[in-house]
């Protein structure tokens, strides 16, 4: 009996907590029905969502169109915008305590948030006043909100920080995430670090060995041709050895890098993304069909939401009709279409960051024969459940001194020298006026117009339109040296190595209309050497472009290109490595053991399915291989990734069968190609009859290949029923690195997942209802709800959903309806 009582108090217990967490975890999903108020409309404005959730708005002029996306935003991923917003302030360890103070003593050491103010006042008064309009949106969501009411992550941080109070939206916290976003899609300052620490042990011939030149008589260049006006000569290499205390200021300068979170995804030598356009002469409708699939970390919600923002009737006031993906926290579409134009982006990569360093003593540095005062300024860094951190940032005339930004420059105190950041990011722009133009042009000179103002980050801007019209254009500030290439850290002292202005925005390559038919930017190089713009020499190594321009030539030939042949490529599992690789592999007497593995490699088709014992079994002997290869003489921070750039590098040693690379330095013995190879066929196999079981049929590359959905805040936090909550679980992929499906991980790691394509599109220009996307979790950012990852099966599979755009078809689609009203 008294077994029963207590059963009976367990379970009234148990279904009461039920009760508390489902109430907790629903009481902030946005209201879709009816009606709410939101104050400063000047008129209705009407809230469509599909079955995906995804919203699209309809307001009669478009200062209430940006105040119902500020809304409606803050509805579905407010706990987002909150913490991007402090993420890009510095100001993490607020929200989350003291091991969060690298991060914030980094970005602070940058200033993102100063910059963005400082472009508020650059931009056009028009453009703040939407920014103001969309802030304006979000307080009022915010207004009579908070703890669990916003989000169920807000009230998990009331149980370990309850003094946080919700600050008010403003138009600087939009601005500063273009900040984050410009700095996850840097170009090669990791690569100018990489070679400036290598040096220090291997010869310049090593080094350069590990940094192969772009291939490009074998993969493709997006621009042939040369622009009009004189010529702008590439600078020359002014690399020189540099002095051993410079190299410790270096590596400080690694250890703040990798307190940085990695917002839009990891920095590595394969990552990128995928855009290209088909003219409608070699479509079936007879207009263009564009495609694009940007490349980032993997985030749960994804980086994305999808939104449709419509003026009810389209006028010079109210100007915008444009649907796509947003960013939550920024107003406009990022990617998308209009009634009239299509564009896709891509990350063009060009040399817009130098480490430069600089001679230091006390306050005080050197530059060109005189002792100048650094620039100083202290934040207050505030902590939470601690006292503030009081943070000392210097700069030089080239930029903040990031080498100040470690544990060991705060044990140790100055050396010789420092590390300054020089980079476009810290100059205001005029970007968000670029964003607001780009959604409102209806052609090509409007569309150029409007990414002229796209400073950083610098993209690829692909394009197309329903006059049947293809272009390709790169806007961005990109700087022009004197004295040095920006390959390796500059010497500040000198002032022989500086910057001398930025590349005319019409000497900034371009394409219209190639005879092609086609066009793709696929992270390839721009430009070939002969074009006398210098953009960098750092690019991808080319293979994803590659791949694409060989499938879509034979599209084009065959004169039938649809949107589903469009998708289809997007799925593309082709192992980039593998052609170079395999018949090597095949070419060697393995170990008797490992037969039934080799046999699997000798019927694989190549490609990267995730149900794949020959891609697990592939991949893991290239990750063997790597390891035997260079681990021995390179250090830690510096050992192969597997992207693009390593396969270069052994693609090239295949034909150097007795390089020193294969070489075990640490061993007595002289290793050659032939013994490597043959070890990591072993190495391999052993590692996945461990993990996978001994018989390699079972073997499934997707189980190695596991992509993680995790809440990029609360998701790690180690505590088991939160990480419940928040998280989604492993999704089991295919693809791979430098493969036209992107599925990137790091060979210096393991096999999993670390960036993926964030989302996918298609736009038909003949028929814009007829287009297809998809995201990489859902539109919601609430744990729970039904859009939170309603597309990932979607997405893992390689299917898309509808994207209505018309008035008739959003209404048809529609499943809920929402009335803001004054």
């Amino acid at each position: 009996m008294v077994l029963v009582s207590l059963l009976s108090v367990l379970l009234v217990l148990a279904l009461v907590g039920t009760v508390f967490v489902t109430w907790t975890v629903r009481r902030s999903f946005p209201q879709r029905d009816g009606a709410a108020t939101l104050p400063g409309l000047g008129a209705d404005v009407t809230v469509h969502r599909d079955e995906r959730g995804v919203p699209q708005l309809y307001a009669e002029t478009a200062d209430d169109l940006f105040r119902a996306q500020g809304f409606v935003h803050a509805q579905d991923r407010f706990w987002e915008m909150d913490f991007r917003r402090h993420v890009t302030a510095g100001r993490l360890s607020e929200l989350f305590g003291a091991d969060q103070l690298e991060t914030d003593e980094f970005v602070r050491t940058l200033g993102w948030r100063r910059v963005a103010e400082r472009e508020l006042e650059l931009l056009d008064p028009q453009t703040v006043a939407w920014l103001q309009a969309y802030a304006d949106g979000v307080n009022a969501y915010l207004a009579d909100r908070s703890g669990s009411q916003l989000s169920l992550e807000h009230g998990l941080l009331r149980l370990t920080n309850r003094g946080y109070q919700v600050e008010q939206w403003t138009p600087a916290d939009s601005v500063a995430w273009l900040k984050a976003m410009a700095w996850d899609l840097r170009s090669n300052i990791e690569e100018e670090l990489s070679r400036a620490r290598l040096a220090r042990t291997l010869s310049r011939e090593q080094v350069e060995q590990l940094f192969p030149a772009y291939p490009f008589d074998v993969h493709p260049t997006i621009v042939a041709g040369e622009p009009p006006g004189p010529d702008v000569v590439p600078v020359p290499d002014a690399a020189r050895a540099l002095p051993r205390e410079a190299g410790r200021a270096l590596d400080r300068v690694r250890s703040a890098i990798d307190a940085v979170p990695e917002l839009l995804g990891p920095h590595g030598s394969g990552i990128g993304s995928n855009s290209w356009a088909v003219s409608g002469a070699h479509t079936a409708s007879g207009l263009p069909l564009l495609a694009n699939d940007p490349h980032l970390g993997p985030s749960l919600p994804s980086i994305w939401s999808q939104m449709g923002l419509h003026c009810t009737e389209v006028t010079a006031a109210c100007p915008f009709d444009v649907s796509g993906f947003t960013f939550s926290g920024l107003p406009g579409v990022v990617i998308g279409h209009n009634a009239d134009i299509a564009w896709g982006f891509t990350n063009l990569a060009p040399d817009v960051g130098d480490l430069v360093l600089e001679k230091v003593r006390g306050d005080t540095y050197e530059y060109a024969g005189e002792q100048l005062d650094l620039e100083v300024r202290e934040e207050l860094i505030g902590v939470a459940g601690g006292e503030p951190l009081r943070l000392r940032v210097r700069s030089t005339r080239h930029g903040p001194l990031v080498s100040d930004v470690s544990k060991s420059f705060r044990r140790a105190g100055d050396g010789k020298y420092a590390v300054a950041l020089r980079w476009t990011a810290l100059t205001p722009g005029r970007s968000m006026d670029a964003l607001f133009a780009l959604n409102r042009a209806g052609d090509w000179e409007e569309m150029r117009t409007a990414v002229s103002l796209f400073e950083v980050p610098a993209q690829n801007v692909v394009y197309a339109d329903r006059t049947g019209r293809i272009g390709y254009q790169a806007p961005g500030k990109v700087p022009v040296r004197t004295g040095y290439d920006g390959r390796w850290p500059a010497e500040g002292w000198t002032g022989e190595q500086e910057w001398t202005g930025f590349v005319d925005y019409d000497r900034m390559p371009r394409v219209v209309d190639p005879p092609e038919g086609f066009l793709v930017a696929a992270n390839q190089a721009v430009v070939p050497p002969s074009y006398p713009v210098f953009l960098t020499e750092d690019w991808d190594a080319g293979y994803r472009a590659a791949r694409i321009v060989d499938r879509l030539q034979r599209l084009v030939d065959r004169g039938d290109v649809t949107t589903d042949r469009m998708l289809r490529l997007q799925r593309d599992q082709r192992s980039a490595i593998a052609p170079a690789l395999l018949p090597h592999l095949l070419d060697v007497s393995p170990p008797e053991n490992v037969g039934a593995a080799v046999e699997q490699l000798r019927r694989w088709d190549l490609r990267q399915g995730a149900d794949s014992a020959g891609a697990a079994y592939f991949n893991a002997v290239w990750r063997h291989v790597l390891r035997l290869t260079f681990h021995d003489q390179l250090p830690k921070a510096e050992r192969p990734d597997g992207g693009g750039r390593w396969m270069q590098v052994v693609t090239g040693l295949l034909d150097e069968p007795r390089s020193p690379w294969w070489d075990d330095v640490r061993t007595e013995r002289r290793e050659t190609r032939h013994g490597i190879l043959t070890e990591a066929l072993a190495l391999a196999h052993e590692e996945l009859a461990d993990q996978l079981g001994d018989e390699p049929d079972a073997w499934r590359w997707g189980e190695l290949h596991a992509l993680p959905l995790e809440s990029q805040t609360f998701g790690q936090s180690g505590i088991g029923p939160v990480e419940w909550l928040v998280n989604h679980g492993d999704v089991d992929v295919g693809g791979g690195e430098s493969t036209v499906v992107a599925t990137g991980w790091s060979s210096d790691e393991g096999y999993r997942t670390n960036w993926v394509p964030s989302m996918r599109m298609v736009v038909d220009l003949a028929d814009l209802d007829a287009s297809r996307w998809v995201n990489l979790t859902g539109a919601s950012g609430h744990p729970f709800h039904d859009n939170y990852t309603d597309q990932v099966e979607l997405w893992r599979e390689g299917r898309t959903t509808a994207w209505p755009f018309s008035q008739g078809a959003v209404v048809e689609a529609a499943r809920h309806t929402l009335v803001l009203e004054p």
